[in-house]
């Protein structure tokens, strides 16, 4: 192998190239991988964690606007709470909101909060979005992406159960209608519900 380059093109206005010019010795196990060193090193320059959350890690901590001021976690300490990462142009996004709806409904008084979060650039595109497609459930907005990187998320939508202790029970991405019974499943567990 003479070059091994990684092109990263899109919202950024620079182009990042990293090249290993040398075939890497199968001795030396700090550069047996040198895509993987690669990509690594790309994520920490950009900012981005280098592994999702966890289940049992502390959910990272966020304050974003919502429809009604401020949302944070914090506020929801003692609570379960089902966090979705949605944006106005994710077709599952807007077949998850009338289940989410639902839960909320039915959980709400049992300890369950719902927030989604958006992220689209533009908060109008998510106003347009729940004007079609409404949520009884909390809204926060993150157009600077902050709090989808903090959690590592990589695909719309990405629904994270967060127990009233403030860890993370569940990490989730996509949403199919044959999903629903299961993720409900897993919040009634959150809840200590019987089934």
């Amino acid at each position: 192998m003479k070059f091994t380059n990684l092109h990263i093109y899109g919202k950024f206005s620079h182009i990042i190239t990293l090249m290993a010019s040398r075939p890497t010795p199968r001795s030396d196990r700090t550069m047996q991988f040198p895509l993987l060193q690669a990509v690594v090193a790309l994520a920490f320059l950009l900012g981005l964690p280098a592994v999702a959350v966890e289940v049992g890690q502390a959910a990272p901590e966020f304050e974003m606007p919502g429809r009604a001021g401020p949302i944070r976690l914090s506020d929801f300490k003692g609570k379960t709470v089902y966090l979705d990462f949605w944006a106005s142009w994710c077709g599952p996004c807007k077949q998850s909101f009338p289940w989410m709806n639902e839960m909320q409904s039915r959980y709400g008084a049992k300890g369950l909060r719902i927030v989604g979060l958006n992220v689209d650039q533009k908060t109008e595109d998510a106003k347009n979005f729940l004007k079609e497609t409404p949520a009884s459930f909390d809204i926060a907005f993150d157009q600077a992406g902050k709090t989808p990187r903090a959690y590592a998320v990589k695909g719309m939508p990405t629904s994270v159960l967060i127990g009233p202790d403030g860890k993370v029970l569940l990490v989730h991405s996509g949403f199919r209608g044959e999903q629903q019974l299961e993720l409900e499943h897993k919040i009634r567990l959150a809840l200590n519900l019987k089934e």
